[in-house]
């Protein structure tokens, strides 16, 4: 019998990396799908594994729902990766993001727990809990301080899978994930927006691209190796937290250039900042120690980013050419 697992989110950038690499593996993979008007399931299209992904009716907010889930898929692994992902976004809907990203786990950490208390379960923590950390890099021993509702929901979500580990003794990891990007990523996040309007500019389709502080700086790595870490966590024998990042900060300008330079431009005479595209509170700088990952998990990132934003302007210029 193939293994069982249930991935929450699965219509995203790292539900559907993450559901291609499980079934590569073998495993029966369930998606929870909440019923939603729009097109989700592109991402699934594109990499050609929808066929493949069974999917459950079930939404973050309803227990009953998530308990269903739970049952029909018998799963033995437990991704949550269900979010309301968008920094901006947060500071308009703080209460919506706090719902959906961080009340939400305490959800399905109780319906995991009332199903099936020896499945595993990971939770997408984030990089954005740390805010201003203070040290030039961060670990799994650095303190949290958060600068958006996004990433104060973010620590309830990581916090509530820490409490019901120790509390209840399941399999609970978090990966604090660093940013990672690829050609699924959606437009409204920096580096898509960015390989997306080169792709316009180069296409003749659109002659400026906005941003706002194009002088913070990432730790950016690729989703495709990323989901590969949070599949490892579930297969120690103890669960734990861990870092993952590529070790490396580069800023938004400088990200810019590297995208520009692979379409043979010039980003200065495209790039307009624009002050209304400031967080109200920036992190200015993120950098992730992978140490403990690279030691007990036996991971490490293998694209650059370099080798990233090729891919995506890449795929983007032949987006923009069909459209």
């Amino acid at each position: 019998m193939p293994r069982s697992a249930l991935i929450t989110g699965i219509t995203g950038q790292d539900g559907a990396y993450l559901a291609q690499l499980l079934l590569k593996k073998g495993y029966e993979v369930h998606g929870l799908m909440a019923r939603r008007g729009s097109d989700t399931l592109w991402r699934l299209r594109e990499l050609g594994i929808e066929p493949d992904v069974r999917l459950v009716n079930g939404d973050m907010i309803d227990l009953s729902s998530l308990i269903r889930a739970l049952e029909r898929s018998a799963a033995e692994e437990v991704y949550n990766l269900a979010a309301q992902s968008f920094v901006a976004t947060s500071w308009e809907q703080p209460l919506l993001t706090a719902q959906i990203t961080g009340m939400s786990v305490a959800n399905i950490l109780e319906a995991v727990r009332q199903v099936n208390p020896r499945a595993r379960f990971y939770q997408a923590s984030t990089s954005e809990m740390f805010g201003l950390a203070g040290t030039g890099r961060q670990d799994e021993n650095t303190p949290f301080h958060p600068r958006s509702p996004y990433g104060v929901s973010k620590l309830f979500g990581h916090w509530a899978t820490v409490n019901y580990r120790e509390s209840f003794g399941m399999h609970a990891s978090s990966g604090i994930l660093f940013n990672h990007e690829s050609p699924l990523r959606g437009r409204e996040f920096v580096t898509r927006k960015v390989t997306d309007a080169v792709a316009r500019i180069k296409l003749g389709k659109q002659k400026a691209l906005r941003l706002g502080n194009v002088d913070a700086g990432r730790d950016w790595g690729y989703a495709g190796d990323y989901v590969e870490a949070m599949w490892l966590m579930l297969q120690q024998t103890e669960p734990g937290d861990y870092v993952v990042a590529t070790g490396r900060t580069t800023t938004v300008r400088d990200m810019c250039k590297l995208a520009f330079d692979r379409v043979g431009l010039n980003y200065e005479d495209h790039l307009v900042i624009d002050p209304n595209l400031y967080r109200p509170a920036e992190i200015d700088m993120l950098r992730g120690d992978p140490s403990k990952a690279k030691a007990k998990l036996g991971w490490a990132p293998r694209t650059s980013l370099e080798e990233l934003i090729a891919m995506m302007v890449e795929a983007d210029l032949k987006r923009v050419a069909r459209e």
